[in-house]
Order: structure tokens, then C-alpha cells, then sequence
């Protein structure tokens, strides 16, 4: 796995590029109105003890979820050596399906060959929660998270895995649980079978 130092950092070999990430905006006084709506089509009382603030809460709900904002995702530093493979594993991301409006979640595992430069540790969890954060698919959710981690590096080899549990099967429909696996393969990760091999091994796939 690449490297960066403090050192690296203190000689100013950091470098950070634009971030292209624009946060949405929800329409707030629409979802408190919805909120009560979707209480009344249920055959609620919106005015009963219990239910008074859910509208509310509700509105607030989509809110932190739509206009998240992850921060820096972007901030790079000098590689110790290059062409070393680096893989982050074990991040789990929470989003909603579009389909039926539902929640899922997925542990992601990153991989990418290093050149010059090597991204920061915790961008990779930012970057993955960036685009978690909005109405999603789990196989776009890898493409989006491949394409950045792309851009940001310079580097085409980047390999993405998603295992994900998604509430519109475990919840309704079939009421079964299941993981779903996706994956991602650009570059030498799908040219080369063993450095997909190698990939997955390290991630424990």
C-alpha cells in the first residue's frame, strides 16, 4: 500500500484540485406540507400527540440527507513509490433507493495503482458518502465513486466493490434478506486477472 509522510505535507507536496461536488437544495416548506399530507393519506391524525412534530422531523430528515455536504474530497499527496496498488476497505455508506424511495446501505472497498500522487486516507469515505447522499442505485453509486477517485489520482486503474442490503427486498416484497455485490473493474483491474485477484484477496472478497 502507498504511503504519504507529514514530511510530504510539510515540504508542500499536498495539492488540492476544484471541487466539482454541488450540493442540491430541498424544497423545505414542500416536505413539511407532504409530511402532513402523508400522515392524512395514511389515515392518520397529523394533529395527534406523537404525530404532532413528525412532519417536522420528516422534512429535516431529507434535508440532512440531500444537502449533505462532505467537505474537501480531493486533497492529494506526493507517493513514496508508484505503481503500488492502495486499498480502503470497510466503508459503509448509508442512501436511499430511487426506486421505491427506501433505505440501503453498503460497505465499499476502493482499490486503485498509485502514481505520483496518492489521495488522502479519509477522502475515500468522503467521496463515497458524497455520492451515497441522493436518491441512488447501488451499481451507479461504484461507477460514480470509480469516476471520481479517477479524476482525483490521474489514474485509470481503479477497481470499486459494493456489498449492500437494501430495505425495499428485506422490508416488502419477498421480506427476504440478501447482500447484493457490484463491482467496478477499470483499467489493469479488469485487463489483468491478477491484480483483480490480488485486489479482492486484500479486501477479503
Amino acid at each position: 500500500m502507498a504511503l504519504y509522510t507529514d514530511e510530504a505535507r510539510e515540504n508542500g507536496q499536498q495539492k488540492q484540485r476544484p471541487v466539482l461536488h454541488e450540493s442540491k437544495r430541498v424544497d423545505y416548506g414542500a416536505l413539511l406540507r407532504l409530511g402532513r399530507e402523508l400522515l392524512q393519506a395514511l389515515g392518520e391524525d397529523p394533529d395527534r400527540e406523537g404525530l404532532r412534530d413528525t412532519p417536522r422531523r420528516w422534512a429535516d430528515s431529507w434535508r440532512e440527507f440531500i444537502e449533505y455536504e462532505p467537505g474537501v474530497t480531493d486533497t492529494c499527496f506526493s507517493s513514496v513509490s508508484t505503481d503500488q496498488m492502495v486499498c480502503v476497505s470497510g466503508l459503509r455508506v448509508y442512501s436511499m433507493c430511487e426506486h421505491h424511495l427506501m433505505p440501503f446501505w453498503c460497505d465499499v472497498a476502493i482499490g486503485y495503482i498509485a502514481g505520483d500522487q496518492v489521495l488522502g486516507l479519509s477522502k475515500f469515505a468522503r467521496i463515497a458518502h458524497q455520492f451515497a447522499h441522493q436518491l441512488q442505485l447501488q451499481e451507479r453509486l461504484g461507477e460514480q465513486i470509480a469516476d471520481e477517485v479517477s479524476r482525483i489520482t490521474g489514474t485509470p486503474d481503479v477497481a470499486v466493490v459494493l456489498k449492500g442490503e437494501h430495505l425495499c427486498m428485506v422490508s416488502r416484497g419477498i421480506r427476504t434478506p440478501g447482500i447484493m455485490t457490484s463491482s467496478v473493474m477499470r483499467g489493469v483491474f479488469r485487463a489483468e486477472s491478477e491484480t483483480r485477484l490480488e485486489f479482492l484477496r486484500l479486501i477479503g472478497s
